[in-house]
């Protein structure tokens, strides 16, 4: 109950003051119809204890993607930049002249970016073992992380969606397929190609090109559908396609893990000139099972660049899955990454009472922090061993990532490392900006409203106005 009280106590002891907003901001705010009480700020020099501005600064808000920032600090600090995930495969039976009589295995070990190319180099390993036909089963040993079973379509009911995929430890080029659109304006055909192209889905084209100058949104023309045949998923494409447009790539989600898993072994192994007799189904690997591959993945700091420069939601869930699973928990479930994560923050002195996860992406309705709490991990992670690594990962203003297109034609451009966060109701920034008097700042800004949307205006005005040094 105690506990309780003061927790209550510190989440009402917020600075509310609109008047310490720059004009700037609140005339933008003002310009977009949300109130000052919808949004909460937080800006302070990297070094100083108290903040220059704070406004709702513990008010606990849905951060959206800048959630990231936590769980990869996180990460960072808890298994060092240079960690590393492994995939492996193991051979069980007899091996006799390129015939393996028996099953290949196959064991995730969480990797966020097993990529159709990595995998492919797992192939290659097996391959140069001298397995060329497999008279058995493949094996998906997936016991890394807890499958749950949770419905893709639960988000926002898009779960063709690729940044709706669920974490799996054993995780094929994210689930997904890209779709090259070529369209053909004198033949008024339109030609899609698949990669990967796993052998048990079908892709059946029914899209029409269209005429017109314009392109604007041009998936939402579209529509993608599976249907189950047996083994065989298929996809079947329908709509009109902009001949405008030019080449397109559409990334779309298909199948369940295991068939993905299979369908894309059987096509790259095939290439490889080999074969597979049997299906797929799932187990752990065998204690006399001989080791025949194993793939590294990128260092976490380049994963963490990913994540954080594209705001990748699902290397993200990866990445917070796999800190329960390195706090000891096989399989890994996403109270556990919570329990690593929040015995992280209290070993460093960081207790944030509002904060709530649920993926560790911000890709989630639940999820809460304030302002200043997410403030005051950035002052940590500035001050930690990992700061050049964390620093590297974010969105530069004007140059890269999520922040590429904006504040072009600004000062701030290219001294700002910003991450973003967008969900329908919340626009979120986070990060730091180098001002031009050469002394570093925190800034964060959530806006959780109707009129979030047409919050950018006003987060852009924030980071001028500290770039300009008015907050000093």
């Amino acid at each position: 109950m105690r506990k309780l009280l003061l927790a209550l106590l510190w989440l009402c002891a917020t600075t509310t003051r609109a008047n310490d907003l720059p004009a700037p901001v609140a005339q933008a705010l003002k310009g977009a119809g949300i109130p000052v009480a919808a949004t909460a700020l937080w800006v302070g020099e990297v070094d100083a204890a108290k903040p220059r501005l704070a406004v709702n600064a513990r008010a606990a808000l849905n951060p959206a993607s800048t959630m990231k920032l936590v769980t990869t600090y996180a990460a960072l600090d808890l298994l060092g930049p240079a960690y590393v995930w492994k995939t492996e495969a193991f051979a069980n039976g007899a091996l006799n002249d390129g015939v393996l009589t028996g099953d290949l295995h196959l064991r995730g070990g969480g990797d966020p970016k097993l990529t159709y190319d990595q995998f492919e180099r797992l192939l290659r390993q097996i391959r140069a073992r001298g397995i060329r036909e497999i008279r058995g089963d493949l094996v998906l040993d997936r016991g890394a992380f807890a499958v749950n079973g949770a419905d893709p379509a639960r988000f926002d009911a898009q779960p063709m969606r690729p940044y709706n995929v669920a974490p799996d430890a054993l995780l094929v080029n994210f689930k997904a397929v890209t779709l090259q659109l070529i369209p053909d304006p004198a033949n008024r055909t339109l030609t899609v190609a698949m990669e990967p192209a796993p052998t048990n889905l079908d892709l059946v084209n029914q899209i029409k090109l269209g005429n017109g100058n314009g392109c604007g949104d041009w998936k939402e023309r579209l529509r993608a559908d599976t249907f189950s045949h047996g083994t065989t998923t298929r996809l079947v494409l329908t709509g009109v396609f902009p001949q405008s447009c030019g080449e397109e790539r559409w990334n779309i989600a298909v199948m369940e893990h295991p068939q993905f898993v299979l369908g894309v072994f059987l096509q790259l192994w095939a290439e490889l000139g080999g074969s597979l007799t049997g299906g797929v189904r799932e187990g752990m690997v065998p204690a006399d099972a001989r080791a025949v591959g194993v793939l590294p993945s990128p260092t976490l700091a380049e994963v963490v660049r990913d994540i954080n420069k594209f705001s990748n939601n699902v290397m993200a869930r990866q990445l917070f899955l796999t800190l329960g699973m390195e706090a000891g928990r096989r399989p890994a479930n996403t109270d556990d990454a919570d329990a690593a994560i929040r015995s992280w923050l209290d070993a460093r002195g960081l207790g944030i009472p509002e904060l709530v996860l649920e993926n560790g992406s911000g890709l989630s309705r639940r999820e809460r922090i304030s302002a200043e709490g997410l403030g005051r991990v950035l002052q940590a992670a500035w001050r930690s061993s990992v700061m050049p690594e964390l620093m590297a990962s974010l969105p530069v203003t004007a140059t890269d990532g999520t922040m590429r297109k904006r504040l072009k034609q600004n000062g701030v451009a290219g001294q700002a490392h910003i991450k973003t966060g967008s969900l329908e109701g919340v626009r979120s920034i986070a990060g730091y900006v180098l001002d031009k008097t050469g002394r570093r700042w925190i800034v964060v800004f959530f806006v959780n409203h109707a009129h979030a949307g047409a919050a950018q205006p006003a987060q852009d005005a924030l980071l001028e106005w500290v770039y300009a040094g008015r907050g000093t």
